[in-house]
């Protein structure tokens, strides 16, 4: 049995430091979301459907992840555009 991890920091920061979650989170992921297994049951769904469906989240939520990390790395080189033209044109600016 896996032990608890202590809580960890997540995401940015707000005004007292970073936000915690508790140790029993695990972040999804789509390796985690095809290697679920569930308990067979007498009247449980078909196993095979839920494989399917499984890997269907899987693959969307790799999708999403891609999708997210090219908008992180949007969103940072428009701020580096940003201070870049800063950096050149605010001296210039008379009060």
């Amino acid at each position: 049995m896996r032990q608890p991890e202590q809580a960890r920091p997540v995401g940015t920061g707000n005004s007292a430091g970073r936000h915690y979650r508790a140790a029993a989170y695990w972040p999804l992921c789509a390796e985690r979301v095809r290697e679920r297994r569930f308990s067979l049951v007498r009247r449980g769904a078909d196993p095979g459907e839920v494989s399917v469906f499984l890997h269907r989240v899987a693959d969307d939520l790799t999708a999403l992840r891609a999708e997210l990390d090219r908008a992180r790395e949007e969103n940072a080189r428009l701020k580096r555009t940003l201070r870049d033209w800063q950096s050149r044109f605010a001296p210039r600016v008379c009060r």
